[in-house]
């Protein structure tokens, strides 16, 4: 029993060992999707596969929602997705990479537009938008695998009409992988979308074959528009109205810039703004957006004029797989087959993919604001929490391929709204008029696109609000448990600091916190004799006043950069700013005491007022109750007592 029991202990460690390994401070990082320290960058093309893994999988069942959503005007509304996506998205996103090189995307963008707590809940926000775009991929892309998977004539027949259990067994494959440890992503993505825009350049081609030579089948079709929806101008009008509903084709874009990281740069590229970096960047979304946009409007036009349109609906043998159900139709079960198997794998990589972007995105936000615990930072844990929320989704929507569209489309438009909103911002703060206008319309399309969605299908909105409230709840709650955990992560002294710190470490080395108002003689004086005069100390010779500056309380993490002066030819007095005034104390504490060998002693005053509005004002504009709150930083950060500086309250 007790061999038992010391076993289930060790085991314990291990196991957080484990599942904390690599945990590291990812935020200062700039790290796309399954990207490794000291990982070598490709060439454009081949990081294009790794965000087409995402994008281009989307033809899986893009065309069957389409032709679902548009019937018979599928291809005129796609049409006005190219349009929307080769003019909107695209010049979007091309001023995101040049703005944003690092791989963080629109949202940093916006981070740098607003600042304090309307800043970071904005971020929250759009955090949960995220979120469900990311998540509904996996659980989209892993559903429509299965309705490949349930469809082959070769799949056996008593596995069929399982649909739910099979695509948890996809998602639990794919957390185990990145459990394991997901390398040569991009060597994977790079053979998967080469053989599956190969396979799809087959099934197209071979269509739009058909098409050509068999004229009546167009003359049903364009018949079948004006029967039901009357005049030329009607049906672009019409397809205007539904063209929302295929948002799902705009899909890629975000991932796109996230994963800017691995393009191989100029030598002579500047970290700040590479250059290289962001050409190839440009390359990626301008090749990707003209693949997809071709494949989009010859894919709809095949699957629309050679597929019955009861066969696109619920249950239907072209629901979810149009282009595999034209595969299997017309070139055989074989090939058919072979083009399964090829979209079942690309689409479980999409997922892939996604995951990736939700390693990449919440380590570099939410831990540090500290609004995540310290452990969202390692990989091993939020894939267990990411793949339990992908179950929970998949069985809440039955691995419905439909049903999951509205949440879907609903991510991915209030990304790129945000982005579009984000460089209409930059172009306005920098002067540039016509582009400000110009991504000003297109910010008004997908404002437009992203309500007449939600209105549409408001289930998206409602995930995402489940989310965002998740987020929220789990931000608020980490923001007071890591209250008086020690947040600063660099200390930079000067020179004049630093003689202060030789000239007091000789005998004792006294530090005063005080509050700036006037700086002139008389309130250093007057500040000097309150503190003899509490704490009953015989001379001044040692004392070094310090005063730290709020500059944004909503930062959790933070740099000091330390300065010292003389005022009135007498005072010696350090400077610095913060998001928190006790932690800057008590980072600044200890630096004395690692590099003076001595445990220097901080005076401070009670604070006056109400201890639980203090409390709420150290939250929320990090002062209030300082002096407590000081110690018991001090007091985590050092268990030592014989270490730990000396705190005096007067």
């Amino acid at each position: 029993m007790a061999v038992a029991e010391k076993a289930a202990g060790a085991g314990a460690p291990r196991l957080r060992t484990w599942l904390m390994s690599g945990l590291a401070d990812r935020s200062q990082q700039h790290q796309g999707p399954h990207a490794q320290p000291g990982e070598q960058p490709h060439s454009w093309w081949k990081v294009m596969c790794l965000t087409g893994v995402d994008y281009f999988s989307t033809l899986g069942y893009q065309p069957g929602i389409a032709a679902l959503a548009a019937g018979v005007l599928s291809p005129v509304a796609t049409l006005v997705l190219v349009l929307v996506t080769l003019l909107g998205a695209l010049p979007v996103y091309r001023r995101v990479a040049a703005d944003s090189p690092h791989g963080e995307g629109s949202i940093a963008m916006l981070v740098k537009l607003l600042s304090f707590w309307k800043g970071k809940l904005f971020v929250l926000v759009l955090l949960g938008f995220a979120a469900t775009d990311f998540i509904i991929t996996i659980t989209l892309s892993a559903a429509d695998a299965t309705a490949h998977v349930d469809e082959n004539p070769f799949w056996p027949d008593s596995l069929r009409g399982h649909e739910v259990v099979v695509t948890l067994v996809l998602l639990a494959a794919l957390g185990a992988v990145f459990l394991k440890g997901f390398t040569e992503a991009i060597g994977v993505a790079v053979a998967l979308v080469g053989v599956y825009l190969a396979l799809n350049l087959v099934v197209v081609a071979d269509g739009l074959w058909r098409v050509l030579t068999h004229p009546t089948l167009v003359e049903d079709w364009t018949s079948a528009m004006t029967t039901q929806h009357g005049n030329p101008a009607l049906i672009v009008g019409i397809a205007l109205l539904v063209f929302p509903k295929l948002a799902l084709g705009l899909s890629g874009f975000e991932t796109g810039v996230a994963v800017m990281p691995h393009i191989k740069g100029d030598p002579d590229d500047v970290p700040a703004r590479p250059q290289g970096r962001i050409r190839g960047a440009k390359k990626l979304l301008t090749v990707a957006a003209g693949i997809m946009s071709v494949f989009l409007i010859t894919s709809s036009i095949v699957t629309t004029v050679l597929i019955p349109q009861e066969a696109f609906q619920s249950g239907g043998p072209a629901n979810g797989r149009a282009l595999a159900y034209l595969a299997h139709e017309n070139l055989g079960n074989v090939f058919g087959t072979i083009y399964d198997l090829s979209t079942i794998g690309i689409l479980w990589f999409a997922g892939a993919s996604a995951m990736a972007g939700l390693l990449n995105l919440v380590p570099r936000y939410l831990p540090r604001y500290g609004m995540a615990p310290s452990w969202a930072r390692a990989v091993r844990p939020l894939v267990l929490v990411f793949t339990a929320t992908a179950f929970l989704i998949t069985w809440i929507f039955d691995a419905d391929v439909d049903a999951q569209g509205g949440a879907y489309a609903t991510g991915v438009l209030v990304l790129i709204t945000s982005a579009a909103t984000a460089v209409t911002l930059s172009a306005h703060r920098r002067g540039q008029r016509k582009l400000t206008v110009a991504f000003g319309v297109i910010s008004l399309v997908f404002t437009y696109t992203t309500i007449a969605n939600v209105v549409e299908r408001p289930d998206g909105v409602k995930i995402a609000g489940c989310f965002i409230a998740g987020i929220l709840a789990v931000s608020l709650i980490s923001r007071i448990y890591r209250a008086f955990e020690l947040r600063v992560t660099h200390i930079e002294t000067d020179e004049v600091t630093d003689r202060f710190l030789r000239e007091c470490g000789r005998r004792q080395i006294r530090l005063v916190a005080n509050e700036p108002d006037s700086r002139d003689a008389a309130e250093y004086s007057a500040k000097i004799a309150q503190i003899l005069a509490d704490n009953d100390m015989a001379d001044d010779r040692d004392i070094v006043f310090v005063e730290v500056t709020v500059v944004d309380a909503s930062d959790f993490e933070t740099e000091l950069h330390v300065r010292g002066e003389v005022l009135h030819h007498r005072y010696r007095v350090i400077t610095l700013e913060s998001s928190s005034v006790p932690s800057a104390l008590a980072a600044l504490l200890l630096h004395v005491r690692d590099v003076t060998n001595r445990r220097p002693h901080i005076y401070f005053e009670w604070t006056e007022g109400n201890p639980a509005v203090n409390f709420l004002r150290y939250l929320i504009f990090g002062q209030g109750e300082v002096a407590p709150v000081t110690r018991e930083m001090l007091r985590q950060a050092e268990p030592d007592r014989n270490r730990r500086p000396h705190v005096h309250v007067g």
